[in-house]
């Protein structure tokens, strides 16, 4: 039976054969561990095993976690991948590290005004709704630009790039298409704002289509099953 340690080996060395598949730098690819819904000894486990960067999706369960944790694992970098309403962005911008899901100018000017000054600015990302589905959340292409204007005038907030969730799609070329998109939408911000901010980080791919991401330019992957187990659905 694997262990959280070989299965984060294993998902490791993914990132390391798709890099040199597609003629990248490894170093140039980040793993986030997706560990919502997992207790805080799984995250320990992670992290004994040297991961350092993990995902959460949910505000209470996520700063319970942070807060546990803080002790025995302070170097952890938290990011926050989830959906996120107003009335709750608070406890990330006091908790959290990074922000994936940035999709309204609303938000930001809450979690600029809620980031705590002792803390490092807020790093976020610009969630685009690349497949243009209507119940999922993320900015139009064409309102990236505007988005981006408002962060990189917000002293507490620190643009870092874009994050995207691509339809589930048994269909090879769509997903390439959209994660190509992403890549020159990602590319396209780095020109526009890279002297406004860090524009260094595009997120994208998760368990079953890292390789493609990763091929389409993703610096950071999202992966949870693969890591640790399926999640719990009843959440």
């Amino acid at each position: 039976m694997t262990t959280i340690a070989d299965r984060l080996s294993l998902a490791q060395q993914r990132i390391v054969q798709a890099a040199q598949i597609s003629s990248r730098n490894p170093s140039e690819i980040k793993l986030l561990a997706v560990s919502k819904t997992k207790p805080a000894s799984d995250i320990q486990a992670a992290y004994d095993a040297g991961q350092r960067l993990f995902g959460e999706n949910y505000v209470q369960e996520g700063v319970q976690k942070i807060t546990d944790l803080t002790s025995p694992c302070p170097d952890i970098e938290w990011h926050f991948i989830g959906p996120l309403q107003s009335n709750k962005s608070r406890p990330v911008a006091e908790h959290f590290d990074w922000l994936h899901t940035l999709d309204r100018e609303k938000l930001a000017l809450r979690l600029n005004e809620q980031r705590p000054a002792r803390l490092a600015p807020l790093n976020v990302l610009i969630q685009v709704n690349i497949s243009d589905e209507e119940s999922k959340s993320g900015v139009q292409p064409g309102d990236i630009a505007a988005l981006a204007d408002a962060v990189c005038g917000l002293p507490h907030l620190r643009l870092r790039g874009l994050m995207a969730i691509p339809a589930p799609t048994d269909d090879q070329e769509r997903a390439r298409s959209e994660l190509a998109s992403m890549q020159r939408l990602f590319k396209s911000l780095q020109q526009s704002h890279g002297t406004l901010g860090q524009i260094d980080t595009l997120s994208m791919g998760m368990s079953g289509d890292l390789e493609l991401a990763i091929d389409n330019g993703s610096t950071l992957v999202r992966v949870g099953s693969a890591i640790f187990g399926e999640r719990d659905y009843s959440r």
